[in-house]
């Protein structure tokens, strides 16, 4: 289907699937007045699809009329069966159909959920339109997810360090077990507590990239960088050493050392994690030769050369922990860096103020973007309770 110049005859054959449902003629204007506070919610209604795919299927490809705002109710659609008034609505409590007379129209309920969900399948290629439509715009909102990856990467950075603190304390520890009269096995909890520390770390440190990949998008839309969705798509397509780029500047003599460390590390993790675990410093072959087995390495690592017999690719996983530790405390824990308390707000990214500058004003300093936050969160909380 070539939208949105088969659009027409996409509403058309919606509408013969939806029929006999139909947008609320006059002649049942005075029954949704009537009803339009006292309708009770239906128990086919639960099963209607998502609420923003009723309200683009019938307001927008079909322009059925919506009431609009009232309190508790985001959007409120009237429809027609057979003549009988029932409302679609989008409530505090969720997506709904209401009707006068729930126990009596419950089986005429369940075939118009039946035909709106048939229908919502048929428009799928008109939301496909769409949302690609929308993504080349800025009326869009970047969900933040920050604050959910960042417990993930202190869980696992406190879990390897107790794993680490016991493994320490129990370096000097024997356990003797016999197996027979003249047979005994002796076994260090520490070689084993250690390599558990290590996994510990590797997921700690895989698990920090993640976080900080997600929140330098979101300061990259705050200090103006991505405007569309599509600037948005594009860098979070990109490697972490880009989206961190995006974020800060590495040239600046305070952010450079921080980015060089990372992004080696980074590399390092990449190659032992994502590359099928050859070895964390990249020994993936042994060479036969007359000094014996000789590793054979993949570091990948900047340069010409896809394999090497050379070290230099190793890492400490404490001394990776000693370095991200050091930039969240330079960059997420400082109070330097407005952007910042944005994220830590959870607050979703809004494309169109990064477009009219409001984001602009609000990162002019730490105390602008305080204010600006605690505005917002006042406006979602008053969306979120419906309080229009």
């Amino acid at each position: 289907m070539n939208l949105p110049n088969d659009i027409d005859s996409l509403r058309e054959r919606i509408q013969k699937i939806l029929d006999p449902i139909a947008s609320a003629s006059d002649r049942c204007a005075k029954a949704v007045k009537d009803f339009l506070f006292t309708a009770n919610r239906t128990d086919a209604g639960r099963s209607l699809p998502p609420y923003y795919l009723v309200y683009f299927l019938f307001v927008d490809l079909l322009g059925y009329k919506n009431l609009g705002q009232f309190e508790k109710v985001a959007w409120s659609v009237p429809i027609e069966y057979n003549g009988t008034a029932y409302l679609l609505e989008h409530r505090k409590m969720g997506m709904g159909l209401f009707a006068a007379d729930k126990e009596n129209q419950e089986g005429e309920c369940q075939e118009i959920v039946r035909k709106i969900k048939k229908a919502a399948k048929a428009a799928q290629p008109y939301f496909e339109w769409h949302a690609n439509e929308a993504a080349k715009q800025s009326k869009l909102n970047v969900l933040n997810h920050s604050m959910r990856l960042h417990d993930r990467y202190t869980f696992l950075l406190m879990e390897y360090k107790k794993k680490l603190e016991e493994a320490i304390s129990r370096k000097d520890e024997r356990i003797k077990t016999q197996h027979s009269e003249r047979s005994w096995s002796v076994r260090m909890p520490y070689y084993e507590l250690k390599k558990e520390s290590e996994w510990l770390a590797l997921s700690a440190i895989d698990a920090f990239y993640s976080f900080t990949e997600h929140v330098f998008i979101h300061a990259a839309i705050l200090k103006g960088h991505l405007l569309t969705g599509e600037d948005v798509a594009n860098l979070a397509d990109k490697d972490w050493a880009s989206k961190f780029k995006a974020c800060l500047d590495v040239q600046d003599n305070s952010v450079k050392p921080h980015y060089d460390r990372l992004v080696v590390i980074k590399r390092q993790i990449r190659n032992y994690m994502t590359h099928g675990a050859f070895g964390k410093n990249g020994e993936a072959f042994e060479i036969h030769s007359g000094a014996g087995a000789v590793p054979l390495l993949m570091p990948h690592q900047k340069g010409s050369s896809r394999f090497s017999m050379q070290g230099g690719t190793e890492f400490q996983e404490e001394e990776a922990i000693s370095a991200i530790e050091e930039f969240m405390q330079f960059y997420w824990e400082s109070n330097d860096f407005p952007e910042v308390i944005y994220v830590k707000s959870t607050l979703p990214s809004i494309l169109t103020y990064a477009s009219d500058s409001t984001y602009r004003d609000a990162m002019a300093s730490t105390a602008d973007m305080e204010s600006f936050v605690d505005y917002l969160i006042g406006v979602y909380d008053c969306t979120g309770n419906m309080d229009w």
